[in-house]
């Protein structure tokens, strides 16, 4: 899943009310607001209690996915403890078992992998 993050304020919903569900994230203790259509069922974007004026717009809403730039300095890996044990990682891009920071905004250590790696594989 692609998740580019932007300031709130620049969100502007144009047509509609979109319906939010409430999930408490098991990493790190914080509600994560779900925003989608309630016709269709589409996710939207999430906005998250934990960074507050943060959005992560799911990137396969946009008409053009590929927009926004993707810097070699920006993207991240998380969550990979609980991705698919067939995951295919890029080179070069840092990864992290579960979140990037702890709550209180430490930096985790990444690991970078020189090769692709599939995770579940030794």
């Amino acid at each position: 899943m692609v998740e580019p993050i932007f300031d709130e304020a620049a969100l502007e919903v144009l047509t509609g009310t979109p319906k939010v569900h409430d999930q408490v994230s098991a990493g790190s203790g914080k509600t994560v607001h779900l925003h989608f259509c309630g016709d269709c069922g589409t996710r939207l974007w999430l906005s998250f209690q934990r960074f507050p004026g943060a959005i992560g717009i799911y990137a396969g809403t946009f008409d053009d996915p590929c927009w926004f730039p993707i810097e070699p300095e920006t993207p991240k890996h998380i969550f990979l403890g609980v991705a698919r044990a067939d995951t295919v990682i890029p080179p070069g891009l840092p990864t992290f078992v579960e979140h990037a920071m702890t709550n209180d905004g430490t930096p985790q250590d990444a690991t970078i992998y020189e090769t692709c790696h599939v995770i579940g594989s030794h």
